[in-house]
């Protein structure tokens, strides 16, 4: 390289260093000014009664006039000497919150570093641990608030620093005992243990301390009153096993307290209206916005319930609880309303009683509960079945069918003594075969052997795409389940069930479930507001036959018998479908009009099954109807729109088109139907199909018997 060269380039290097050397300078003495500047206007950290000048969130129903619930920070604390404090409590924070805190000087780098830099890179957080020290958290919760900012973290670790240098680590603990949030307005863990254990501090077993060192990372996530119960439950044997890690407990020890049944005080939330409904809003809002933001922030919470509606369903529930529970020994049951072509939830109860505790009234079924739909889940598989070719004429024969082919043990003649687990034969509710049936008919009676014949013809995996589209969150994996599927093997919850017939209410449309309209600060700027995300998730044709038949009152009337009454409402077309469990465990009734959708589900808590007689088949029904009979009027009639106009001389499939008796021959379905390709071709070979045997003699046996 020439001279001149070498000599411009290291003039070059050193301009540009010096230039370099000057920001980092500019930027070390702006930082410094800046956190002078910062350090200078926090308060002292001996001040511990100076507080944040807080304002109490407001939760309101749709109308933004009835207050259901007020969020506020009105502080039960009473502080108790650093002595009084079990070890245990001690141990257990500290195993959880912050391990190193008798060696750190008020925090911890690493994390710091974990939580600036690594964390945001990755998009992985440590929701088990928190990243802050014990003594950040003092700090914070004493003298700031929890927005996420610079600036506010260069706060906490100033006055955590200055904390360290001003008491010891045991003082440091003592306070942080006294001042952090349990939830429930309940601030230092004396008055968390009287809220939850009724009980003072000091008697704390290793169990209780172990619960409470759980909740201040999320108070009202994991309160034992909401929905988050088993998680707070699970947090607690974490902590335990943290403490089993760092030699406080030993395996006795840690054993005793995992199996030790928690009894909890009963719930105090002041005045609340529909409980259940408020603990789901109240859960999403500290998810967003952060436990400090929500009970400080002078939040005006819109929400979407229909406090009006809202009563009728509370009241509905609970009488007819009481009636299963006199007649069926059923305690339980649960209501969901949902406007469906907005996805607002206008009614929600979770249970007969939030507040009654012996029955754990405080369990959301309709959140929570996770539970087998029975027969309620059989329109997923017709829609599928419509969507691949098949019709509402469509006929299959329902006949004493094994489902499980080319075994020894499953006889292809159905024995129904034959209770072997490889096996699969379901019998009719009625114990009775009506041989050809349309789909029309087969669906709206709720026929059991057809609805599984359906569910094979449409797929599994497509059934389950299809509910999963609709709004079923809880499917596994296809492989999970077999065809008992359809006939409610699947556990799923209320409100996604809901959400489900919504679509169907719509012609296809799915809208996104919503709880709130609106949120607005304490300045009345609007921080948050509803927007509807809809969605066609299926053909407006399919699922214009689905709701054909699921109105139709003539076609569901056999089912029914002295209940039909309930089913039907003067001057509305609804579409509804019942369902119930083979144990009784489990009722359903699932109900729709183009603009109301509800769902309600009977039973017990625990999963007992109800008493086994014919009523308790539709312990769930009277509920449903005496909601719908009410809140119906709120609405102007509007009927579902009408599948288009099928041609079935146009359809030369037999079976699909409605004919089953050929040239005075009768054969199963599959002798003339593909499933892969139903429209396609007449099979050459049906024995290809493995069901077809089996399908075959049953329908060749109930035709001779019925001959």
């Amino acid at each position: 390289m020439p001279k001149k060269l070498k000599s411009k380039n290291k003039k070059f290097f050193l301009k540009t260093s010096a230039v370099l050397l000057l920001i980092i300078l500019g930027a070390g003495f702006w930082t410094i000014t800046k956190i002078s500047e910062i350090a200078r206007g926090l308060p002292d950290p001996k001040q511990f009664s100076s507080r944040q000048v807080s304002q109490s969130s407001k939760i309101y129903d749709r109308t933004g006039e009835i207050l259901l619930y007020e969020i506020y920070n009105e502080e039960k604390r009473t502080v108790i000497p650093f002595e009084e404090i079990p070890e245990y409590a001690k141990q257990a924070s500290i195993s959880i919150e912050d391990k190193n805190f008798y060696s750190h000087g008020g925090f911890s780098v690493t994390s710091i570093i974990k939580g600036a830099i690594i964390e945001p890179l990755t998009g992985q957080r440590d929701r088990a641990r928190g990243g802050s020290t014990i003594t950040q958290q003092l700090a914070k919760n004493a003298f700031l608030t929890s927005e996420r900012t610079i600036e506010r973290k260069i706060k906490e670790l100033i006055l955590s620093y200055w904390i360290e240098q001003r008491y010891s680590k045991d003082e440091i603990l003592g306070l942080y005992f006294n001042q952090i949030p349990y939830g429930s307005n309940a601030y230092g863990i004396e008055s968390a243990s009287q809220i939850y254990f009724n009980k003072s501090a000091k008697e704390l077993n290793l169990a209780e301390a172990a619960l409470l060192a759980s909740l201040p990372k999320a108070p009202t996530y994991y309160s034992p009153w909401g929905i988050h119960k088993e998680e707070l439950l699970q947090r607690k044997d974490y902590v335990l096993k943290q403490m089993l890690d760092l030699g406080f407990i030993d395996d006795e020890e840690f054993e005793r307290a995992r199996k030790f049944n928690l009894k909890f005080s009963e719930p105090t939330l002041g005045s609340i209206k529909a409980p259940h409904f408020i603990i789901m809003v109240k859960d999403y809002l500290a998810n967003k916005y952060g436990e400090d933001f929500l009970e400080k922030g002078g939040l005006k919470i819109i929400t979407t319930l229909d406090y009006e509606t809202q009563q009728i369903a509370e009241r509905v529930v609970s009488e007819g609880a009481s009636r299963n529970e006199e007649l069926y020994k059923g305690k339980n049951a649960a209501l969901v309303a949902q406007d469906p072509k907005t996805g607002e939830i206008i009614a929600l109860v979770g249970s007969r009683d939030y507040f009654d505790s012996k029955n754990e009234g405080n369990f959301n079924v309709a959140v929570q509960g996770l539970r087998q739909p029975g027969s309620a889940f059989k329109p997923f598989a017709y829609l599928t079945a419509f969507g691949k070719g098949y019709l509402p004429e469509t006929v299959v024969f329902d006949a004493p069918t094994e489902f499980v082919p080319n075994n020894p043990k499953c006889p292809a003649i159905v024995n129904f003594s034959n209770e072997d687990k490889d096996c699969y034969h379901p019998q009719n509710f009625d114990h009775y075969f009506r041989g050809p049936i349309n789909l029309r008919n087969a669906l709206a009676q709720s026929i059991n052997v057809p609805a599984v014949k359906i569910l094979y013809l449409a797929g599994l995996e497509n059934t389950i795409k299809t509910a999963k589209d609709a709004g079923i969150t809880t499917l596994r994996d296809p492989n999970f389940y077999g065809l008992s599927l359809v006939l409610g093997g699947g556990e799923v919850k209320l409100i996604d069930l809901v959400n489900a017939y919504s679509v169907f209410s719509q012609d296809g449309i799915r809208h996104n479930q919503k709880i709130v309209l609106k949120i607005e600060d304490a300045k009345g700027n609007i921080i948050e507001s509803s927007s509807d995300q809809a969605v066609q998730v299926f053909e407006p044709q399919y699922v214009q036959m689905l709701n054909d038949i699921l109105s139709d009152e003539d076609a569901r009337r056999p089912l029914y018998s002295g209940s039909f009454g309930l089913t039907i409402f003067e001057d509305r077309q609804v579409a509804m479908k019942t369902g119930t469990t083979n144990d009784y465990r489990d009722a359903w009734t699932m109900g729709y009009a183009p603009y109301l959708a509800v769902g309600v589900w009977a039973g017990n808590n625990h999963q007992e099954p109800m008493e086994k007689n014919a009523g308790s088949i539709l312990a769930a029904l009277p509920i449903w109807n005496a909601f719908m009979k009410e809140a119906l009027l709120k609405y102007p009639v509007e009927t579902f729109n009408k599948p288009p106009e099928t041609n079935l001389l146009e359809i030369l499939k037999p079976m699909i088109n409605g004919q089953y008796y050929i040239n005075g021959i009768i054969n199963d379905i599959l002798y003339y139907v593909d499933k892969n390709d139903p429209l396609g071709p007449i099979p050459q070979n049906p024995n290809n199909d493995p069901q077809f045997i089996n399908w075959e003699i049953s329908t060749q046996a109930w035709w001779q018997g019925s001959s």
